[in-house]
């Protein structure tokens, strides 16, 4: 299974704003990330339609969550920027060719499309049970327990009310 790098993005930028007490612009998300802003801004976009974050408008505007980070999912995030559809589409190849099966014989879906769908599902589960405040967790022990405390600091360094940006 493949994700598109929105995935990736969408995800850092969740954590990153789990750590804000206020809406940060899709422009200082970009730069914290180093993406192309308005691929970003796409993906906050879609974000947003998902439910996961909203924006607000004006001086101090941006995105934040909706919601605590301890109640959105990773699997959440992955569907708002690739969609639901499933990885795997069987196409019912044992319908075709010199031993093709007629339809009847088909009623159950093959042994095949059975394995891609429990392993889909498999899949499914592991991110349904990993939350943007785990993957924050997680990214702060792997940096000994540094960088959510820097992500912090850095989107607070640059509110309008600070004088810069």
């Amino acid at each position: 299974m493949k994700l598109s790098t929105g995935v990736e993005w969408a995800l850092h930028s969740c954590v990153s704003l789990s750590q804000s007490r206020e809406p940060v612009p899709a422009a200082r998300l970009a730069t914290l990330h180093g993406t192309p802003p308005a691929y970003l801004a796409k993906h906050l976009q879609a974000l947003s339609r998902a439910g996961i974050v909203h924006s607000t408008a004006g001086h101090v505007g941006g995105y934040e969550l909706t919601r605590p980070a301890a109640r959105i999912s990773a699997l959440e995030v992955v569907r708002a920027i690739d969609g639901g559809e499933p990885a795997y589409r069987c196409t019912e190849i044992r319908q075709r060719g010199p031993l093709a099966l007629p339809a009847e014989r088909c009623e159950r879906s093959c042994a095949i499309a059975r394995a891609m769908a429990a392993a889909e599902e498999a899949w499914a589960d592991a991110l349904r049970q990993v939350t943007i405040a785990d993957l924050a967790a997680r990214i702060d022990a792997d940096s000994g327990g540094t960088a959510m405390g820097a992500v912090s600091r850095w989107l607070a360094a640059a509110r309008p009310e600070s004088g810069q940006e």
